[in-house]
């Protein structure tokens, strides 16, 4: 596993995180496995819906909430989110009743436009997050790649964003490598890619592109092995990280010889 470089830790909202890989917790074979997955990636946060707190009701505000008593038990920061939400109002209630619930300001905002894709409504989204700002939340919100919408959500207060690299769930990877590559270019705020990887090769990929974070759910739940994969994802985060860090070497079109005084006796070669 690659060592966490203390000096290059991952900084939102001007609190630092060690690990540039966040996880998300739904759809896991089992409580047990999810455990054992953040354990070894350990990630900088875990994401959690307010849909599935147990509130309280007349047969369970007695019984201890075993999902939230297992986050706290892992001492890794949660990240609540507003998954569903399908309305500007709607989002920005669940987001209020998830700093109550959670005890938290940090809110991962999503507002869905689309049912069948799952994409952002990018046109309420930016209206969200200004309220949410004002209102004192930490807002990271779930977009697209559209350098305009991304450039509005930093206008309105956001201090870093969350572009997807695909719709959620599909593994596709980054199905437009221009425009992301293009925004990481433009804005210079962190940037989480959240949706659309499938594999640990898509994570460094976009970590080699200048991408700070990485954002995943089911490409470790749904994996066969999502202890296993939850490790090749960390390293992988880790090594795009590395690779971005120590400058790739300019492409060139022609053969280069790796020993340029190849077949040059030694004794000739001053």
């Amino acid at each position: 596993m690659h060592p966490i470089d203390p000096d290059d830790a991952l900084v939102l909202y001007g609190q630092r995180f060690d690990s540039r890989l966040l996880l998300g917790t739904a759809r896991y074979p089992s409580p047990a496995v999810m455990e054992a997955a953040i354990r070894r990636a350990r990630p900088a946060m875990v994401t959690a819906s307010l849909r599935r707190q147990n509130l309280g009701s007349a047969t369970t505000e007695r019984l201890p909430n075993a999902f939230w008593e297992l986050l706290r038990q892992l001492k890794v920061p949660v990240l609540p989110n507003t998954a569903g939400c399908h309305s500007l109002q709607e989002a920005i209630t669940t987001a209020h009743m998830a700093r109550e619930v959670f005890a938290t300001d940090w809110i991962k905002l999503e507002l869905i436009g689309d049912d069948y894709t799952l994409q952002p409504d990018t046109l309420n989204l930016v209206e969200a997050s200004e309220r949410l700002i004002k209102d004192g939340f930490k807002v990271l919100p779930y977009c697209t790649e559209d350098l305009v919408l991304c450039r509005r959500l930093v206008d309105v207060g956001c201090q870093a964003v969350m572009p997807w690299a695909a719709p959620i769930g599909t593994g596709k990877g980054p199905v437009n490598p221009y425009a992301m590559q293009m925004l990481r270019e433009r804005l210079d705020v962190p940037m989480i890619v959240d949706a659309g990887l499938g594999l640990p090769s898509h994570a460094c990929q976009v970590m080699e592109w200048g991408f700070d974070a990485v954002l995943l759910n089911t490409a470790v739940a749904l994996a066969q092995d999502p202890v296993r994969m939850a490790g090749a994802f960390a390293d992988a985060v880790a090594a795009g990280r590395g690779a971005r860090l120590g400058g790739a070497m300019a492409e060139q079109h022609a053969a280069q010889p790796s020993t340029p005084v190849l077949g040059t006796p030694f004794w000739h070669q001053n």
